[in-house]
This record gives structure tokens, C-alpha cells and sequence, in this order.
């Protein structure tokens, strides 16, 4: 999924036009009770372009949303884009119309969208003509996404074992299965499994307990790679601030707190597998 946004060029969008053009599925996920959720659009992709022909630069950019809250009627939010996508003409984006969802009327009515598509495939494969070709690693692109995946970053830190424990039965309980990058040996470079764990997830859990920057940097490929994440944490003054927009879930290095932690992520989980069946 991803969002558009047509129009809204000061951060402000009309209360009413949110979620219009959007599918009733993926209406009653983003918006249950008729009731925008912000946490389950500030993960998505986002393109943003203005009008057609309403005097701005005709161009489109793609990036995500940050701190989106509802302000009386209207909701407040903060564009950033993303830096390794250059800006794309609006006349390129109407030629993608039928496989970014667009109709013709949408280009001309200020509104904010979800649509049911994989925005950057689409922009890869249709606009750009190119893949993303990180420098550091390689992309596993021969590698099929696992749909019962999860993907565990944290610490290699036997104190982190029992927190492992209860993300595994958390994602046995949402019918999943659970890895982390120590579980696996395929390559010789440890770097490669995780980025190919990472690859091949459903979903990616980090721990931001302890502030630990190989998570920080595992977290951040997810994000680039569309991988829906779900943050948890000891302390939330251990997640980054640019990250605190999005929804973490703390919890108690104890019994108590693993058996918590294990239902909240469980939950989340089993909604994003729900999602993933109305699409």
C-alpha cells in the first residue's frame, strides 16, 4: 500500500478528503470506525504531487509522512522525502496512472488516497527503469518474500534471550514463525543473512532497547525496503527521535513484561496478517 497525496502542499489535509479514492478494504483498516488511525499511514510509502495544472512545478516526489495528527477538523503532517529517489514529472506519473491505481478525476481534486499497490516496484519497474543498488550490500532480488516471516533485529546479547522467546510464541500465535540473523548460517558474511532475513520477511521486529546501532541500521533497510516494522523497547528514550512518530510497544525485562510483550505483539501481528487477506 501507499499513500497519495494530490494537492496539500502546506502539510495540512481537509479532514473530508482523507482517505477518499481508497478501496473499502483498505478504508476500514486505515480508518476503523470511520476514525483515522495515523500510526497505519505515517509507515507508508508516500507520493505527493500537486494539482494537475494548478499553476505549482508539475512535479511529484516520494518519501513518507511524519508526526500526523488531527488538528480540529484537518490533519497536520510533515512530508519527508526520500533522497534516493530523485523528483518525477507529473506527465510520468499520468503514463503510470493504471498501475499506481490513479484515475484521470484524481489528478485534478485535492485529496489523500491509499492505495492497494507496491509504490516502488511500480516506480521501478514503469518510471525510473531502475533498482535500488546499494553499495554496502546486495539485495537478494532472486529471493521470494515468505508471506509467514518474521524478521527479529536486536542485540546478540544472551540477556536478550528471553525477549526472543516471547517475540517466537508471539509470532506462533499469530500462525508465523520467527528468525533472527544468529539462527541462520548460509553465508559467510553475516551481513548478507541478515540483509537476505530481512529480504524475505513479512514483518521485522526491533528491539531499540540499549540504543544498539546495528539495529538502528537493520531498522532503517527495512523501512527502505517497504517491510512493515514493529518497534519495542525497555525505554522509549532508547528509540531515535526521528522514529517516535511511529507506535512502539514497551515493555518489562521480566515475567510479567515478557508475557505482555508477547500478547501486544501477537495482536499486532495477527492485524497485519488480516490486512494482508483484504488486500
Amino acid at each position: 500500500m501507499y499513500n497519495l497525496l494530490v494537492g496539500f502542499p502546506d502539510g495540512t489535509a481537509f479532514g473530508g478528503r482523507v482517505v477518499e479514492h481508497t478501496d473499502e478494504a483498505i478504508r476500514a483498516y486505515v480508518a476503523p470506525g470511520g476514525r483515522v488511525e495515523p500510526s497505519r499511514l505515517v509507515n507508508l510509502p508516500t507520493l505527493v504531487m500537486p494539482e494537475l495544472g494548478d499553476g505549482e512545478p508539475q512535479i511529484a516526489r516520494v518519501g513518507r509522512i511524519e508526526n500526523l495528527v488531527l488538528s480540529g477538523s484537518d490533519y497536520r503532517f510533515r512530508f519527508v522525502p526520500n533522497p534516493a529517489v530523485p523528483e518525477i514529472a507529473i506527465t510520468q506519473i499520468e503514463a503510470a496512472a493504471q498501475h499506481l491505481g490513479i484515475t484521470d478525476w484524481e489528478f485534478v481534486r485535492t485529496h489523500w488516497a491509499v492505495k492497494d499497490v507496491d509504490l516502488y516496484r511500480v516506480l521501478n519497474e514503469t518510471v525510473t527503469g531502475a533498482t535500488p543498488a546499494p553499495r554496502a550490500f546486495r539485495l537478494p532480488i532472486e529471493a521470494p518474500r515468505e508471506a509467514d516471516l518474521v524478521a527479529v533485529m536486536m542485540p546478540f546479547d544472551a540477556r536478550f534471550d528471553p525477549v526472543y522467546e516471547a517475540l517466537d510464541a508471539a509470532a506462533a500465535d499469530a500462525g508465523l514463525r520467527c528468525h533472527r540473523a544468529d539462527n541462520i548460517w548460509v553465508h559467510d558474511h553475516i551481513m548478507d543473512d541478515l540483509i537476505s532475513l530481512i529480504w524475505r520477511a513479512r514483518a521485522v521486529i526491533s528491539d531499540f532497547t540499549n540504543k544498539n546501532a546495528n539495529v538502528f541500521y537493520e531498522t532503517g533497510i527495512a523501512h527502505t525496503l517497504g517491510r512493515d516494522v514493529i518497534q519495542i523497547t525497555q525505554s522509549v528514550e532508547d528509540v531515535p527521535f526521528d522514529l517516535r512518530s511511529i507506535r512502539s510497544v514497551p515493555y518489562l525485562a521480566n515475567g510479567e513484561g515478557f508475557l505482555r510483550l508477547r500478547e501486544q505483539v501477537a495482536d499486532r501481528l495477527r492485524d497485519l496478517v488480516a490486512r494482508s487477506r483484504v488486500l
